[in-house]
């Protein structure tokens, strides 16, 4: 790969967290000039205000993030499920209203979701995260058959063991039971590198990749996902 996003522009949310620093790194590699936002995007009206402000890009990519909590699912009380999917669910309707139009007017636009794995295998004590990461890829199915017509491709990739600063800071990496459990866990034996999830990621927001529309794409290093 080499210039894949030459000339496009690309906003990334929560730029400082979860993939956005290798993405963002990434991208511009790749030729895309990249429109960074840290903004919280759970509140009404933030993620149209992010979008206004990015200007007309090219590709939207959704890079939604918030730590995952452990708590049993018969203790998961009301406003802690209200807030996980403030931050992963409810930013996304809301992202898709404010680009399309935009999109439509330039003749067609991407959206990647940066979504997680963990709806796709049960996990214990992640009833929660699980629930909004799951209704993400739900999303991204639907809305990518229905906007297809309109040359625009909305798809998703569901990661797992991929290395970032928010699920897997160094503190976690270097903690021996982590590295037990990546042995045990992973048939790849490592955390997937930041930069190969971002290569990725820059693949499927280019032209080359104009044939998938509501696919989610598993990335992780050999974890089952079923």
């Amino acid at each position: 790969m080499q210039n894949t996003l030459l000339g496009k522009r690309v906003l990334v949310t929560q730029a400082d967290e979860f993939m956005g620093p290798a993405l963002c790194q990434v991208f511009a590699e790749q030729g895309a000039e990249v429109v960074k936002s840290s903004a919280e995007l759970s509140t009404p009206g933030a993620a149209a205000q992010v979008v206004a402000s990015a200007g007309p890009i090219d590709v939207l990519v959704a890079n939604l993030s918030i730590l995952a909590p452990s708590t049993p699912s018969q203790e998961v009380e009301d406003l802690e499920w209200r807030t996980v999917f403030a931050a992963l669910v409810d930013p996304l309707p809301r992202l898709i209203r404010s680009v399309v139009p935009g999109f439509n007017q330039r003749g067609g636009g991407k959206v990647l979701v940066i979504g997680s794995a963990s709806a796709l295998r049960g996990m214990k004590r992640a009833s929660t995260y699980s629930a909004a990461r799951g209704a993400q890829l739900a999303y991204v199915q639907a809305v990518g058959v229905e906007l297809a017509p309109q040359n625009i491709q909305v798809n998703a990739i569901a990661q797992n063991f991929v290395d970032n600063p928010t699920y897997f800071p160094a503190s976690v990496q270097a903690n021996p039971k982590f590295q037990e459990r990546l042995n045990r866990e992973v048939p790849l034996g490592r955390l997937v590198a930041a930069r190969e999830d971002a290569l990725f990621a820059a693949y499927l927001c280019s032209s080359a990749a104009d044939c998938f529309v509501g696919q989610v794409f598993p990335v992780s290093g050999g974890w089952a996902t079923k």
